[in-house]
């Protein structure tokens, strides 16, 4: 039983579908792919900018609380001063 050039034709024409199939298969993979980078890609920057936020606001924190800190040196230090004077 031999193959007819009709069958031949036919086998080719199923493995090109097929292998545009699989193309779009793949295709579409990346697609998705893709899609999954850029909302990874979005929660890491959102977490980034969460993060410059609680370091700018315990930067500040610290500021005020040196500030505090100065300002009762500074009061103890007068308070020194006109306790040595009386």
């Amino acid at each position: 039983m031999s193959l007819e050039q009709k069958d031949i034709e036919l086998l080719e024409r199923v493995i090109y579908k097929n292998g545009d199939d699989v193309a779009v298969s793949i295709g579409r993979s990346f697609e998705r792919l893709e899609e999954r980078i850029d909302a990874a890609e979005s929660r890491i920057y959102g977490r980034l900018a969460d993060l410059e936020d609680k370091i700018e606001a315990s930067r500040q924190d610290i500021a005020d609380e040196l500030s505090d800190v100065k300002g009762e040196i500074r009061d103890f230090a007068r308070f020194k001063e006109s306790a040595m004077l009386d």
